[in-house]
Parts: C-alpha cells; sequence; structure tokens
C-alpha cells in the first residue's frame, strides 16, 4: 500500500509584459485542473490600494503602507481589493506603471512572497509572473520563460488598451515598455531574468494555438502529462 503524501505541482511561467503568459497561465490551469496564481494581480492590488490612499509607489515606506490590511479575493475571473470588484481597475496603465514601481521595492516583495508561497493547493497551480522561477519556486517541476521582441509587444499591448482608452498611443505603449524591461530587469530584488532550468519561449511569431503546443510539450517533458 503506498502511503506516500502528495505534493503539489508547480509550473512557472515568467516573462515581461505583452508576451501573453497570462492567457497561457490562464488556459493550462484550466485544461490540468490546477490553481491558477496571478502574482502580477498581486502587485497591481498594491498599486490600486496605493494610488487610492494617494501614496507615492516610488517611495519604500509608501509602497509598504499599501501592502497592509490588504484583503485580497480571486472569484473565478473577478478580483475584489477590500471588498471592491476591481477586475477592470488592476488592468488599467498607470495601475500598471505604479506596480512596476512598487515591484523594486524589497520590503514589498517579501511581504508579497509568504502569501504567493502560501498559495500552493493540490493537485498543483500555474504561476504566472517574472520571478516565479527564480525566486518564488525555485524548485518549481517546470519553468517557461516566454519573451517576445519588444515592437510586437507594444503592439499587442496598444491594441488592448485602445479598447479601453482613446488617448493611447503606440509610441506612448513601446516607450513604458522600455521603461518597464530596465526596471524590471535591473532592480536588485529579483530581476527579470530566466531560470538557468527554464525553457524559453518566443511568442513574436507563432500563433497563440502554436505557443501553447510548445508549453504542453515541455510540461509533457517535465512528467506532469503522459
Amino acid at each position: 500500500m503506498d502511503n506516500a503524501v502528495p505534493i503539489a505541482k508547480i509550473i512557472t511561467i515568467d516573462g515581461p509584459s505583452a508576451v501573453g503568459k497570462g492567457t497561457m497561465a490562464k488556459r493550462l490551469a484550466s485544461e490540468l485542473g490546477y490553481h491558477l496564481l496571478d502574482s502580477g494581480a498581486l502587485y497591481r492590488l498594491v498599486a490600486v490600494n496605493a494610488l487610492q490612499q494617494r501614496l507615492d509607489p516610488n517611495i519604500a515606506s509608501d509602497a509598504e503602507k499599501a501592502v497592509q490590511n490588504l484583503h485580497v479575493e480571486f472569484d473565478d475571473d473577478k478580483v475584489y481589493l477590500n471588498g471592491t470588484d476591481v477586475t477592470t481597475k488592476i488592468r488599467e496603465e498607470n495601475v500598471s506603471k505604479a506596480a512596476s514601481q512598487i515591484a523594486v521595492h524589497a520590503s514589498v516583495r517579501r511581504a508579497l512572497f509568504a502569501f504567493m508561497q502560501a498559495f500552493v493547493k493540490l493537485p498543483g497551480i500555474v504561476a504566472d509572473g517574472r520571478d516565479m522561477g527564480t525566486v518564488v519556486f525555485p524548485h518549481a517541476d517546470v519553468k517557461l520563460f516566454l519573451t517576445a521582441v519588444t515592437a510586437v509587444r507594444a503592439e499587442r499591448r496598444y491594441k488592448q488598451l485602445s479598447k479601453h482608452a482613446k488617448n493611447v498611443t503606440l509610441d506612448a505603449v513601446f516607450s513604458e515598455l522600455v521603461d518597464r524591461d530596465a526596471r524590471d530587469s535591473t532592480r536588485d530584488e529579483a530581476p527579470l531574468i530566466p531560470a538557468e532550468d527554464a525553457v524559453v519561449i518566443d511568442t513574436s511569431v507563432d500563433t497563440e494555438a502554436q505557443v501553447y503546443e510548445k508549453i504542453m510539450q515541455t510540461v509533457r517533458l517535465g512528467g506532469i502529462l503522459p
């Protein structure tokens, strides 16, 4: 009789903005029946809290205040902050920028680190973020890192944002991506880099279906699927 205690499987999908990691993570989690951890949403929630309290996301002490008394709920496709539905708000460009500024602060990352590790549940999780495979879950069963050229990412982000805002320009989106990439890749705490054992997938040219098939091949090789 096998008395082994089941251990939750962990799949990480890291990468910069607009490479499709959120879409891929959601689809993969759904297909596997795993829980989805959207770490980016957590930083965006802290950003919303900071902006609502008129705190400066560039100042560490202000960012730390925004983490305090943070009540977060994930309900299917809805995200709630302190009881209020902020699903749409956390995707706004000013929130995205503030989230990137907040993520630079080591104290904030440490505060959210424990929350994310406690999220692991059977049968497994798919964790989407920027340092899931390098810092939060260094012993993950499968690590993926999605990338794409900046021009392609800017086009994707522009199309997404222009559906909700008329004053968005492609040049502005491109510049913001360049700035954010610089912040994310050069910060002292958990910079945006692929884990040494991550499989890197370029999504610049492939269709969504082709990218997903590459992900599934990697998952199979990782022993999670037959």
